[in-house]
């Protein structure tokens, strides 16, 4: 199974969705918060590094310069 993430206007996307059910694709819409929630999470996975920190380094790093 695959899946793909189109953001597009409104009439764009509801011509792909359409196209897609009739070539038997099973459709979901996401909400713009869904969307953003989704690139955050692809972002956060580009950056890990698999090292672990302190709390004392993250709390350090969030103080205000």
């Amino acid at each position: 199974m695959s899946a793909i993430i189109i953001k597009g206007d409104k009439k764009n996307s509801k011509l792909i969705s359409d196209l897609a059910k009739q070539l038997g694709a099973n459709v979901i819409a996401l909400r713009d918060q869904q969307y953003e929630d989704f690139l955050i999470g692809k972002l956060m996975d580009s950056q890990k590094t698999g090292k672990t920190v302190t709390k004392a380094s993250i709390m350090k790093k969030l103080k205000v310069k």
